[in-house]
C-alpha cells in the first residue's frame, strides 16, 4: 500500500504491529468530513491482524514489564517531545481526518497529547505508592503490576487526545498495548507509531490494528490472549464487548457517553450562564461531557432563550482550517443522518425549534446546524437518547428538587453542569446529581489527577491518577512477617 498523503503529511495506512507495518489483503476507505473528499484506503484488519497483534504484544510484555519505572517514563517524555516536534503535522491531519476545528487541535488538543504521556509518566515515578501500613505487628505493602495485555478501543471525536488517555498509563503501567482506533479517524495514530518508535518505544509494546468494530474489533475483545480492555463508544457496542469479554472474564472499562444537564438558576450570572450553554455545541456537539439538556428555573426563561438565540446566532460555520470558524462539520454521512433522524423526528413530535434543526444549506455537505429545542415532551426521545451532535434541548423548572429531578431523569449520569449564584444551593444540588463530573459556574475544567468517569449506563470504572494505574495493572498487598529473618 502506498502512504497517504494528507494536507502534504505522509502518512502510513497499514497496521503498526510488532514494530513492522503490516498490509491487509482488503482496505476500507477514509473520507474528509471537510468536503466528503476520499483521503485513502486504509488496511482492514481482521482475525488474522489482531493475533499477529496479540503474539507480538505478549512476546514484548516480559522486558518490557520488567523495564524500571523510570526508564520507562523517560521512553514516554521523549514521545511528548515528539508530539510538541510534529504537532502541526498531527494537528492537520487530525483536522481532516474529523474534521474539528484546527485552531483547537494547535491550541489545546496535541498539547494535550503530549501533555497525557509526560503526566502518567510523572504519576508512575513521583505517585504512584501507598504508604506501608502495620497489621498485628505484620508490614503491609501495595505494589502495582504490569497486568499484560491491554486492548484499547477509541472513538472518533477527539482520536488521539482520546486514544494517549488510555495509550499512557497502559504503557506506564507496564502493559503491552493494541490500539483499534476509530475507523472514520484512523490517521493520526499511524502518526503516533512514528513517534514511538523513534522515542525509542520497544517493538511490539504499542500496536496499532486498524479496521472495522465488528471485525478488528470483536477479534480483539475475544482474544483469550489479552488481560484488560478499555472502550469507549456506544452502550450497544459496549454491551457486545462486554459479552466477549465475559467467555474469558478479561475486566474492562467503558466510558459510554452522556446526555448531561446544564442547570441554570435563576440568580446566575445571566451572562455566564448563556456563554456555558452556547459552549455546549463544542466540537460540533460531538462532545460525551457536553450539557446537551439545558433546565432554566422559569422565572428567567424567556430573556436566557433571547440572550441564547443572540449570542448562539453568532456561531461561525464552516471549514474547520479557517482559524475564524467556530463549528465544522459532523464527522461522517453515517453520523449526520442520525442527528438528523433525531432532530426530524422532534420535529414531527411537535417539538418547538426555537432554531436551527437542519443542514446548513449554505454549506451543504456534513454541516448540521446549531440547533435549539424548546421545551419537548419530558418523556421523549429526543430528551432522553445521545444525540452528540449540535443538538440542545431547553426544559424549565420551579423548584430546586425539580431541576434535580429532571438532571437525573434519564439512564445517563457522565456529568452535570451547575450555573447559581448561591454556593450552598450549588453544593447541595451537586451533591445530589448522578454523575462522574460537575462543573459549578465553570465547564471542560479538567485535570488529569482527577477521576473521570460515568454512573449508569455512562459507563464503568474511573480513569486518572491512580484510578488508570489501579486499572491497568495487578493491584498486589505483600505482608511481611516481623521476624524469621536469616539475611
Amino acid at each position: 500500500m502506498e502512504a497517504l498523503t494528507v494536507a502534504g503529511v505522509l502518512v502510513d495506512p497499514r497496521h503498526y504491529i510488532g514494530g513492522q507495518r503490516i498490509a491487509s489483503s482488503s482496505t476500507f476507505p477514509n473520507y474528509s468530513p471537510i468536503d466528503g473528499s476520499l483521503i485513502g484506503q486504509v488496511a482492514r484488519g481482521g482475525q488474522l491482524e489482531a493475533n499477529l497483534a496479540v503474539e507480538a504484544a505478549r512476546a514484548a510484555f516480559p522486558a518490557w514489564s520488567k523495564t524500571p519505572p523510570v526508564e520507562r517514563a523517560k521512553i514516554m517524555h521523549r514521545i511528548a517531545d515528539l508530539v510538541e516536534a510534529r504537532l502541526e503535522d498531527l494537528a492537520i491531519v487530525e483536522t481532516m481526518d474529523n474534521g474539528s476545528l484546527l485552531r483547537s487541535h494547535r491550541r489545546g488538543v496535541m498539547p494535550r497529547v503530549a501533555h497525557n504521556f509526560r503526566f502518567f509518566a510523572d504519576w508512575l515515578v513521583n505517585e504512584l505508592h501507598h504508604s506501608p501500613f502495620e497489621t498485628r505487628g505484620h508490614q503491609n505493602q501495595v505494589s502495582w503490576n504490569p497486568a499484560g495485555v491491554a486492548v484499547l478501543i477509541t472513538p472518533w471525536n477527539a482520536p488521539l487526545m482520546l486514544a494517549t488517555w488510555k495509550v499512557a498509563p497502559a504503557l506506564a503501567s507496564g502493559d503491552t498495548v493494541i490500539l483499534k482506533p476509530a475507523e472514520w479517524s484512523p490517521l493520526t495514530a499511524s502518526l503516533l507509531c512514528e513517534i514511538a518508535e523513534e522515542a525509542g518505544l520497544p517493538a511490539g509494546v504499542l500496536n496499532v490494528v486498524q479496521g472495522y468494530g465488528e471485525e478488528a474489533g470483536a477479534a480483539l475483545v475475544a482474544h483469550p490472549g489479552i488481560s484488560r480492555i478499555s472502550f469507549t463508544g456506544s452502550v450497544p457496542t459496549a454491551k457486545i464487548v462486554a459479552r466477549a469479554a465475559a467467555d474469558n472474564l478479561t475486566p474492562c472499562s467503558f466510558e459510554l457517553g452522556g446526555k448531561s444537564p446544564t442547570i441554570i438558576f435563576a440568580d446566575a450570572d445571566l451572562d455566564l450562564a448563556v456563554n456555558l450553554a452556547v459552549e455546549q455545541y463544542d466540537n460540533a456537539g460531538q462532545v460525551c461531557l457536553a450539557g446537551t439538556r439545558l433546565l432554566v428555573q422559569d422565572s428567567i426563561a424567556p430573556i436566557f432563550i433571547e440572550r441564547f438565540n443572540e449570542r448562539a446566532s453568532k456561531i461561525k460555520q464552516g471549514d474547520p482550517r479557517d482559524l475564524e470558524t467556530d463549528m465544522g462539520p459532523q464527522i461522517h454521512q453515517e453520523h449526520f443522518d442520525r442527528i438528523e433522524g433525531f432532530v426530524n423526528r422532534a420535529k414531527s413530535e411537535g417539538a418547538n425549534i426555537a432554531f436551527g434543526g437542519a443542514q446548513n444549506s449554505s454549506l451543504g455537505g456534513l454541516y448540521f446546524q446549531p440547533t435549539l429545542i424548546v421545551e419537548p415532551n419530558a418523556g421523549s426521545e429526543i430528551v432522553n437518547a445521545e444525540v452528540f451532535g449540535p443538538v440542545l434541548t431547553l426544559q424549565t423548572f420551579s423548584t430546586e428538587e425539580e431541576a434535580i429531578a429532571l438532571a437525573n431523569g434519564t439512564e445517563f449520569g457522565l456529568a452535570g453542569v451547575i450555573v447559581s449564584g448561591d454556593r450552598g444551593q450549588a453544593e447541595r444540588v451537586a451533591e445530589q446529581l448522578v454523575a462522574g463530573t460537575v462543573w459549578v459556574n465553570c465547564f471542560f475544567v479538567r485535570d488529569l489527577q482527577a477521576p473521570f468517569g460515568g454512573s449508569k449506563k455512562s459507563g464503568i470504572g474511573r480513569e486518572g491518577g491512580t484510578w488508570s494505574f489501579d486499572f491497568y495493572s495487578d493491584v498486589k498487598n505483600t505482608v511481611f512477617a516481623p521476624n524469621g529473618w536469616k539475611v
